[in-house]
């Protein structure tokens, strides 16, 4: 191959190319779950509000951390103390205060997510939403997905050289489908999602645990890839 043809963008009747793109999609096990667990406190007075959902905080903080090493991962994301100013009257008097805490927690096993949940959703003004179900950045599935768009790519790439009595010579570029124009990262199609509304405790015991059932993940993989290939035979 000359260095003119390898410098073609369309290659040559002696050197023509072939561009197609392999796409494969999986769908596989959830392999982690996030749920976000907000806490709130309300009080006549700043310092009642914040003694309250300091209380509560740690207490769901404390119920959180003994289920061990399921928990990957808990994070305080947000916190605040609100007033609320009474709606009558020209003064600006405060009628209550209003505190809230937002923690994020993920876990790999989702049989102690249910559990958690319910325990949660069972306690004093707290509010649940999720679980929210992914992937690890490092799953295997994202390389076989990958692996698989590549291979797509060949067979197709020599479908179409058949196709016209040619056969593949050489890779001359393969590449990301828009790795020229890349977009930030979003959140994965499919994540699913369940809300709880503030929970009170209960009477008895305890509630019996959620059985939640673990969404099944999409994985996307799609190339572009360039081939040379033997002048057709038309």
């Amino acid at each position: 191959m000359t260095q003119d043809a390898m410098h073609q963008p369309y290659g040559t009747p002696e050197v023509p190319r072939v561009a197609v793109r392999g796409e494969a999609r999986l769908e596989v096990d959830p392999e982690i779950a996030r749920i976000g667990i907000t806490v709130n406190a309300r009080g006549t007075d700043r310092r009642t509000a914040l003694e309250d959902l300091t209380r509560r905080n740690n207490a769901v903080l404390d119920l959180i951390k003994s289920y061990g090493d399921p928990v990957e991962k808990l994070e305080t994301g947000a916190f605040s103390i609100t007033p609320e100013l009474t709606r009558h009257g020209r003064a600006e008097r405060v009628r209550a205060y209003h505190g809230r805490v937002v923690i994020t927690a993920e876990l790999s096993d989702f049989t102690t997510l249910g559990e958690l949940t319910t325990r949660l959703a069972d306690l004093d003004l707290t509010r649940v939403d999720g679980p929210w179900w992914a992937l690890r950045p490092t799953s295997p599935a994202h390389g076989q997905a990958r692996r698989q768009a590549v291979l797509e790519a060949v067979q197709r790439a020599r479908e179409y050289a058949e196709a016209l009595g040619a056969g593949l010579t050489a890779l001359v570029e393969l590449a990301d489908l828009g790795a020229d124009d890349a977009t930030p990262y979003g959140t994965p199609a499919g994540a699913g999602m369940r809300t709880m509304a503030y929970g009170a405790p209960a009477e008895d015991a305890g509630a019996p645990p959620l059985d939640l059932e673990p969404q099944r993940q999409t994985v996307y993989a799609q190339v572009n890839a360039r081939f040379t290939m033997t002048p057709p035979r038309l």
